[in-house]
């Protein structure tokens, strides 16, 4: 009778100890779950860096209601994806517009602050609204993805830069910032000191059969921004050959004023 004793006795203090070691494994996996989420939760709302433009892409996955009544956006949307950049607005733009080509989203703003870290042009400011914090994250992802691509025609020197963007397809983003027809040919050719990109708009324009959107100017257009940019649309070949020609003359002139343009990304036009 004793022996059996000892035995439930041996039996219950095991259930005992494997209880405890069970709970102890729980209680320690919680806490080793919570640290690694007290370390993240600063950085929740963080997606990624591109390599150029010091452009950082980030998403608010439900926006304080208050802050977004203040942010000049239409459209109600429940979580905003943000691409912010203190070089190149163009790049940021035309990977913007690629993004929501690809996911459920919307291109809710669009700003250009006067920046370039001292240089001739453009910041950027872009917001990506969406319902679904899944969508707008990937469309963020996206985005800083084809930043360094957009980069590819983006020439710079001591002087002055040259941007020469084109798609054969504009959305929203090129819509919204600079009134690009949807769904058509759409090229972008900026020269800067602002003179230099009066001359590119003008060999653009007689090197093929393209209609001119806008030409803006430091005191038309821009943020006061030393550069000259014409926005043109129409057929895809045709678009393409006048950014083409621009680019030849634009890199000649900016060569008069400095080093020969430079460029570390590949051309895509």
């Amino acid at each position: 009778m004793a022996d059996q004793n000892d035995a439930l006795v041996k039996q219950l203090l095991s259930r005992v100890l494997q209880s405890v070691d069970l709970d102890d494994a729980k209680s320690k996996l919680t806490s080793e779950v919570n640290q690694m989420k007290d370390a993240n939760i600063n950085l929740t709302e963080f997606v990624g860096t591109a390599p150029i433009g010091d452009t950082i892409g980030m998403v608010i996955a439900n926006v304080d209601r208050g802050l977004y009544a203040k942010l000049h956006v239409e459209g109600d949307y429940r979580a905003i994806g943000i691409l912010s950049a203190r070089t190149g607005g163009g790049p940021q733009i035309m990977a913007a517009d690629e993004a929501v080509k690809g996911t459920n989203t919307t291109v809710i703003s669009i700003q250009m602050p006067r920046d370039t870290k001292g240089g001739a042009g453009h910041g950027s400011l872009i917001l990506i609204g969406g319902d679904d914090v899944s969508d707008v994250r990937r469309a963020v992802e996206i985005a800083l993805e084809n930043v360094p691509k957009k980069f590819g025609d983006v020439y710079n020197n001591e002087a002055g830069h040259l941007e020469l963007q084109y798609t054969a397809r504009a959305s929203q983003a090129c819509h919204l910032a600079f009134g690009a027809p949807e769904g058509q040919a759409y090229g972008l050719i900026a020269g800067a000191p602002a003179g230099i990109g009066v001359v590119m708009a003008d060999a653009a324009l007689k090197a093929a059969n393209v209609e001119a959107i806008d030409f803006a100017s430091p005191s038309f257009g821009t943020s006061y921004s030393n550069e000259g940019i014409l926005h043109i649309t129409g057929d895809s070949g045709a678009v393409r050959q006048a950014v083409i020609s621009a680019r030849e003359v634009g890199m000649q002139l900016l060569g008069t004023l400095g080093e020969t343009p430079i460029n570390d990304f590949p051309s895509y036009i």
